[in-house]
């Protein structure tokens, strides 16, 4: 989710470049409505890997016979299908060599800080943009819109009071911060007046219920029952968001929402802070960062300090 988001930027600056261009966006059928309704008005095609090969993709996208082709994505999948798909493909430097040794030999070398968003404009070298200064960008549709605002009125969230957003999930264990650390901040946040918002997708229905569960009256769990854009639109209207290195914080920077950010095994070097949007990172400079490029099951050491001692107390006092 992360990495389409930040692909915005990118279709915006070809979009103001080129007015005129055909833009087409592939992508998996979860994440089309991230680039849907993107004001930069590019056609969308979805590829399934469980229902369609890859050769009978590589066959749709030969008979479009597309000028510029731009591998955003820069693994086995795409690097094959640019052997089938003949034109002129450019892609991006995902700077392994430099993530491999700051995981595993705690040395920094990247030459630069460039943030991912803006890496992926390398792809784009032949087509004359450059980033333009703004944050990423999700278009919300006006009917999804008006689903989150449902959703928000039905349980009777930010009538009076600011709402407060929380994404407590993450798809490693070591990129979340612990269960009950964010269910005393969903109650310490209730306590000193914001509703507060689960954002959580059906594989994490039980710890959202529990952290909602614990600010009362005034919290309530999306439990996995929204779409991305109708999240969105919950972000959208949340005073601030509070998330670990997951896609709905990157989702909250592109609706505009403020961030409070808690980084734990990884770090700016990647690429994948808030781009371009008022946020507060929250991160330890321990020397046993970064552990991984993408978080893991376990942390390696076993003490999972990075997050743990990031107390709730200090994400209240950066919400504040």
């Amino acid at each position: 989710m992360g990495d389409v988001i930040l692909t915005t930027p990118l279709m915006r600056a070809l979009r103001a470049r080129h007015p005129e261009a055909e833009l087409v966006y592939l992508t998996r059928p979860a994440f089309a409505p991230l680039v849907a309704d993107h004001p930069a008005g590019v056609e969308v095609l979805t590829f399934d890997p469980k229902g369609e090969s890859l050769g009978s993709l590589a066959g749709r996208l030969r008979e479009r016979r597309f000028t510029h082709l731009l591998d955003l994505h820069g693994v086995t999948r795409t690097r094959l299908l640019r052997l089938q798909v003949p034109g002129h493909w450019r892609g991006y430097s995902k700077r392994r060599a430099a993530r491999w040794m700051l995981v595993h030999g705690k040395r920094d070398i990247y030459r630069d800080s460039v943030p991912e968003a803006e890496r992926f404009f390398e792809a784009a070298r032949d087509l004359d943009v450059r980033p333009d200064g703004g944050p990423a960008e999700v278009g919300i549709a006006a009917a999804a819109a008006t689903r989150g605002l449902a959703w928000l009125a039905d349980r009777g969230l930010g009538v009076r009071r600011p709402i407060a957003a929380l994404a407590p999930g993450a798809a490693h264990f070591t990129k979340r911060w612990p269960q009950e650390y964010w269910e005393m901040l969903s109650r310490l946040l209730a306590a000193q007046g914001y509703d507060v918002a689960v954002l959580t997708g059906g594989d994490f229905r039980e710890e959202g219920a529990a952290i909602a569960g614990a600010g009362g009256v005034n919290a309530a769990s999306t439990a996995g029952t929204l779409g991305l854009q109708e999240t969105g639109a919950i972000l959208r209207s949340a005073r601030v968001a509070v998330s670990g290195d997951t896609g709905l914080m990157h989702l909250a920077t592109a609706v505009g929402t403020r961030v409070v950010a808690l980084f734990g095994p990884t770090v700016r070097q990647f690429g994948f802070f808030p781009y371009r949007s008022p946020a507060t990172v929250l991160e330890l400079p321990l020397g046993c960062r970064p552990c991984s490029a993408q978080g893991g099951p376990a942390c390696p050491l076993g003490h999972h300090h990075c997050l743990r001692e990031i107390l709730p107390e200090r994400v209240v006092e950066a919400v504040r």
